[in-house]
């Protein structure tokens, strides 16, 4: 899609705004239409048809939603990633930064959960980003062009003003993980009345994995606010972290097909990543479980409408890391400003500077220099793909550790494993990644014979 093409498709999609409330079947089916065509530009061939399979299952998710969360999702998510990119394109010429696609943020670690090997209980509310700050900045991202936005924790629904920011800024999406358990039935209608909110509910896989972290009783609660939610037509999904006890079970088809029959839109993965006071290589998945995930979720996302994510093995779809303000960054708790959630380093605090002074550090700009790592997509991370460039970023800039121990994944045993890692995930991970580069170029040589033919 060319220059001109892009500023008429955003043209015409700000026009059919207009249109949601007087005709709006009639403006779902051409916002999906000008959407698709969109998804044409996408310069990686995984990522176009990942979109396609993707606005492919929001339109049969679509209907099971209320009126209000229908709209946003046309409004704010499909309608606002293509006016958007156009905005962030006008910010770019107009001051040289190229704004990322999605913030992320922390507002509290604060948490009504005991769950094994998390510490965030112990932080209190005066460790939390003032309501200002948090307003602040998203009234900055908007300006960037920014209309997607991550919440993380802790647990967000411990703030009582998180909906209320929402709110306020109703022509922004926002995604919310969390453990699910605080969210009552008045929440549960306030997010029907906002519509622009979707939750991610963490889970460990059935209930004697979710109980077995999160304490007796988590399993079941989860499912009574998913069934409350599902009622309400609140689009919501899990999110589940893929650890070498659980990676199997939770891509399996009885996992995915439990979640999707109990209301669940999208699901993310996260692979387990050694961070924090206990970091334990032990726990990440082995290199071909990694890739039998990926491979599972590829099949899964053919045969059932939901939005599966993999947060690593999804690189493929978007070019490589998203990290450093090249699609995302995060802001923690204390405003600290880090390239990546599980990255834990910063030059940055957003209290003093703003959204723009940050993502035009010299950190995050050398982050940018380097990616992509390598030409092999399925190797995207800094952190367990190519440990090398973590290490680099944070002597070159003199970034420092966000949080007690992050500095083990640059030094010592942990550092080592992970260079161990990578070394073993980068054989299986090239040999696919050669497999695939055959199997397309197959295709495409037996499409264009099949094309002469006729």
């Amino acid at each position: 899609m060319n220059a001109l093409t892009s500023v008429v498709a955003y043209v015409q999609v700000q026009a059919l705004r207009g249109a949601i409330h007087v005709a709006p079947h009639w403006f779902e089916h051409r916002l999906f239409a000008y959407a698709k065509q969109a998804a044409e530009a996408i310069s990686f061939p995984q990522g176009r048809i990942f979109v396609r399979t993707m606005l492919r299952a929001l339109q049969q998710i679509l209907p099971k939603g209320c009126s209000q969360c229908r709209r946003k999702v046309l409004e704010n998510l499909v309608a606002g990633s293509i006016t958007g990119k156009m905005n962030r394109l006008r910010y770019q010429a107009r001051t040289g930064l190229q704004p990322p696609y999605l913030l992320v943020f922390s507002p509290t670690m604060r948490c009504n959960l005991r769950c094994t090997g998390c510490y965030a209980f112990r932080y209190a509310k005066d460790d939390e980003l003032p309501y200002a700050v948090l307003d602040r900045v998203v009234g900055e991202a908007k300006e960037m062009g920014i209309n997607l936005i991550t919440i993380s924790g802790g647990e967000p629904f411990a703030r009582k003003d998180l909906l209320d920011l929402c709110a306020k800024h109703d022509d922004i999406y926002f995604q919310v993980y969390t453990n699910g358990t605080l969210i009552d039935d008045a929440t549960a209608d306030r997010l029907a009345e906002l519509g622009n909110v979707v939750p991610a509910i963490s889970i460990e896989g059935f209930e004697a994995e979710t109980d077995g972290r999160r304490g007796k009783g988590t399993f079941g609660r989860i499912r009574e606010v998913m069934a409350g939610l599902k009622e309400r037509g609140v689009f919501f999904g899990f999110s589940a972290t893929a650890t070498r006890a659980n990676n199997d079970l939770i891509v399996s088809n009885e996992f995915i097909d439990f979640w999707h029959n109990e209301g669940c839109s999208l699901g993310w993965y996260f692979n387990y990543i050694p961070i924090g006071r206990e970091p334990n290589l032990d726990l990440m998945p082995t290199p071909e479980q990694r890739l039998d995930r990926r491979r599972r979720l590829s099949e899964i996302r053919e045969r059932l409408p939901i939005l599966l994510m993999d947060f690593w093995n999804d690189g493929a779809l978007v070019g490589g890391c998203m990290a450093g303000g090249r699609y995302y960054i995060h802001i923690n708790v204390h405003g600290d400003v880090e390239p990546c959630v599980f990255a834990q380093f910063a030059v940055d605090n957003i209290r003093s500077k703003s959204l723009h002074q940050v993502l035009d550090s010299a950190f995050f700009r050398r982050i940018r220099a380097r990616q992509p790592y390598s030409g092999n997509y399925l190797r995207p991370c800094m952190i367990i793909d190519h440990p090398e460039v973590l290490r680099d970023v944070v002597r070159e800039s003199g970034a420092h550790p966000t949080y007690e121990g992050g500095e083990a994944l640059i030094s010592g045993p942990c550092a080592s494993g992970l260079d161990d890692y990578a070394a073993r995930w980068g054989a299986v991970a090239d040999a696919e990644w050669v497999a695939e580069g055959s199997a397309a170029l197959e295709e495409a040589d037996l499409r264009k014979k099949a094309q002469e033919t006729a």
